[in-house]
């Protein structure tokens, strides 16, 4: 007679390999459907993180529906206006190339010459492609190209916005009578909500810090079209491990090829970039959102390469922020909470292991302020 234990023990590899045939599924479907679940992934994402101001305005006393007006109004006049400083720095970037594709070759040019003093031979046949003018030029095009498709995804994600924002002013009265014991799905809903909501606030708070800390140190130290830099910094302070490095290339290479730049004042920004991401990124980043909502390195460079793999540059974007999304909503589950504790960086206390998120974060702030 066959015990219990037996057949658990042979369901594993069975499980095992349902649950890898399902996750191949779903990644595969992700790839080929991502033109529709970019846009919606990032509409989600800002919809989350603009419910704070509606429940903030809600409790001054102001209706849920006019709050969130009032929220897309100021959020949208501020986009806009920023777009159109963006996009007049852009352009007068655009007409500065050619000039600054010149500075760069001579530097090409006088580096192969140092090099060919010490008696090095390097090959230049790809370096010369990559400053070829004719090809250099016929970027242009594709990338305004490109810019194009973003100003029409971007009126889509705002038209997408606008309807989630409204859609969950009654989203909880919606579940609960979809479901006929709405009590424990809504408390892991409202914990994954919270945490989430948390995650995203903190991250965009300090992408919006490191912009403007970017933005000053352009200012000072004489960097043209700061504000096009500040605005790659916001955004590439979402890819981690590699975005802040490759947002800091453009403005250090403009700065050394400028008259009014050269080697030292590039490595003036170099450093101010270094630091300001040192600074945020692993000093008050960490200590705001705590230990439960971190990530191990390994994992957060691998969801980098995933998700770039499933949904591109977006991907690559999004990619902490979809991972840790993934990570809450298993941690808000007892069933999948190991899971979410393999995700992370492992540096919480044992004893704290089955408990909730906000519980731990509570007690990693407690925690953080002791150590200090």
């Amino acid at each position: 007679m066959a015990r219990p234990d037996d057949d658990f023990e042979r369901s594993i590899p069975l499980n095992l390999t349902l649950a890898l045939a399902a996750l191949v599924i779903i990644v595969a479907g992700m790839r080929v459907g991502a033109g529709l679940l970019v846009p919606l992934l990032l509409s989600l994402f800002i919809a989350v993180v603009c419910t704070a101001p509606v429940q903030w305005l809600h409790r001054l006393g102001l209706s849920r529906r006019l709050a969130v007006w009032l929220t897309l109004v100021v959020i949208g006049g501020f986009i806009s206006l920023l777009g159109i400083l963006l996009v007049n720095s852009f352009g007068t970037f655009v007409e500065a190339l050619p000039g600054i594709e010149e500075k760069l070759y001579q530097y090409y040019l006088g580096i192969l010459d140092g090099l060919a003093n010490f008696g090095l031979a390097i090959d230049t046949g790809w370096l010369s492609d990559l400053f070829d003018a004719e090809k250099f030029g016929n970027w242009i095009p594709a990338l305004l190209g490109q810019v194009g498709n973003l100003m029409m995804q971007s009126v889509v994600v705002a038209l997408l916005v606008m309807f989630l924002l409204f859609e969950t002013l009654n989203f909880r009265d919606k579940l609960s009578r979809a479901l006929a014991n709405p009590a424990p799905s809504l408390r892991r809903f409202h914990e994954f909500s919270m945490t989430l909501k948390r995650y995203l606030a903190v991250k965009t708070l300090v992408s919006l810090a490191t912009g403007a800390l970017i933005w000053v140190a352009c200012q000072l130290v004489g960097v043209e079209f700061p504000l096009l830099w500040a605005v790659l910094a916001f955004a590439l302070n979402y890819i981690p491990n590699i975005g802040s490095a490759i947002a800091a290339v453009p403005p250090v290479l403009l700065l050394l090829v400028s008259p009014d730049g050269g080697l030292f004042k590039a490595l003036i920004l170099s450093g101010a970039y270094l630091g300001v991401n040192f600074v945020l990124g692993n000093l008050i980043e960490p200590r705001v959102m705590g230990r439960a909502l971190g990530l191990s390195t390994f994992v957060a460079f691998l969801s980098l390469v995933v998700w770039g793999w499933v949904f591109g540059v977006v991907g690559m974007l999004l990619s902490v922020v979809l991972t840790m999304t993934l990570k809450i909503a298993l941690d808000s589950h007892p069933q999948t909470r190991w899971i979410a504790h393999l995700l992370g960086p492992g540096t919480g206390p044992i004893e704290k292991a089955d408990r909730p998120p906000s519980e731990r974060s509570g007690d990693d702030g407690k925690e953080n302020e002791e150590n200090a």
